[in-house]
C-alpha cells in the first residue's frame, strides 16, 4: 500500500484529481448545511446577478444557483457512483465467466458484449429513459446496465492470463472449486484494471446523466447539474451565470475522476504507464 501511494503521489495531476473529487464529495455530503436556500424554492429575485447574497446568482424562477450546485452535486455523484457500481458488477461477472470458462461460453458472452459495444449508448439510453420514465433510479439503472461491456472485456483479458498461472493449477489439483478459484485467487489479482475502469465509468455516467437532463429527460423532482443546464439554455444571452456554474461543476468533476483513473492506472500498473484503460 505504501508503494502504491508513493507512486500515486508522484503524479501531480492525479493528486489534483483526487483533491477535486474529495472537494465535491464534501460539498455533496454537507450540502444540507452549506446551502443557504432551498434549491427548489422560488423567489422574487429572478435573474439576480452573482453578488454577496446570491454567490452564483439566481435563475428565471428566483432559485439560488449556489444552493442548486451544492444539491446538484449529491444527485450527479449519486448517479455516477451507483451507475458505475452497477456496470462494474455486471462487467466483472460477464468477463469472469467468459475468461475463466472460455470456449462456447466465451464466444457467446463476447458476441453479446460486442453487440452492446456497437450500439450508440447515449441514444439507446435516451430512448429507454423516454419510454420508461426519467426518475433518478431509472436513469441510474439504465446507464449501469448499458455501460458494462468495457469492464467485461478488461476482466476477460485478465482472467485469460491469470487462469494459466501455476498457482491456479495448484489450486485445481488441491480440489478447489471453480467459484473458490475465481473469488479467492483470480479476482483479487484482476482488481487493478477493474478499479481504474470503475473510476472512469463514474465520469462517463455523470456526463450521460447531464446529457439526458440537458435534453429534458432528467428527473424534474431532483436538482442536478444537468437539470440546471436544461433550465438555463433558454436564457444564455442575458443570464450567462445560470449555465456557467453548473457547467463548470460538471467539467471539474469529470476531469477529477478521469485524472484519478489515470493516476490509479499508473500507480497500479507502473510497467504499463501511459497505457490507456478504455
Amino acid at each position: 500500500m505504501g508503494d502504491f501511494w508513493r507512486r500515486y503521489k508522484r503524479n501531480r495531476a492525479a493528486v489534483m484529481g483526487i483533491g477535486i473529487v474529495l472537494f465535491f464529495g464534501g460539498l455533496a455530503l454537507f450540502a444540507p448545511f452549506l446551502a443557504p436556500f432551498n434549491p427548489l424554492a422560488t423567489g422574487k429575485d429572478s435573474f439576480h446577478r452573482p453578488d454577496s447574497r446570491y454567490l452564483m446568482g439566481t435563475d428565471d424562477l428566483g432559485r439560488d444557483l449556489f444552493s442548486g450546485v451544492l444539491w446538484g452535486a449529491r444527485t450527479s455523484l449519486l448517479v455516477g457512483i451507483l451507475a458505475a457500481l452497477t456496470s462494474t458488477l455486471i462487467g466483472v461477472v460477464v468477463g469472469a465467466l467468459a475468461g475463466y470458462y472460455g470456449g462456447m461460453t466465451d464466444d457467446l458472452l463476447m458476441r453479446i458484449t460486442e453487440f452492446f459495444l456497437v450500439i450508440p449508448r447515449f441514444f439507446l439510453v435516451l430512448v429507454i429513459v423516454a419510454l420508461f420514465g426519467s426518475s433518478i433510479w431509472n436513469v441510474i439503472l439504465v446507464i449501469g446496465i448499458l455501460s458494462w461491456p468495457v469492464t467485461a472485456r478488461l476482466v476477460r483479458v485478465e482472467f485469460l492470463s491469470i487462469k494459466e498461472k501455476e498457482f491456479i493449477e495448484a489450486s485445481r489439483a488441491a480440489g478447489a472449486t471453480d467459484l473458490r478459484i475465481i473469488l479467492r485467487h483470480i479476482l483479487p489479482n484482476a482488481t487493478p484494471p477493474i478499479v481504474v475502469s470503475g473510476s472512469l465509468q463514474i465520469a462517463r455516467a455523470i456526463l450521460l446523466e447531464a446529457g439526458l437532463s440537458f435534453l429534458g429527460l432528467g428527473d424534474p423532482n431532483q436538482m442536478s447539474w444537468g437539470v440546471m443546464l436544461y433550465n438555463a439554455q433558454r436564457f444564455l444571452r442575458h443570464a450567462w451565470w445560470t449555465a456557467l456554474f453548473p457547467g463548470i461543476a460538471i467539467f471539474l468533476v469529470v476531469m477529477g475522476f478521469n485524472l484519478v483513473g489515470d493516476g490509479l492506472n499508473d500507480a497500479l500498473n507502473p510497467k504499463q504507464k501511459g497505457r490507456d484503460i478504455a
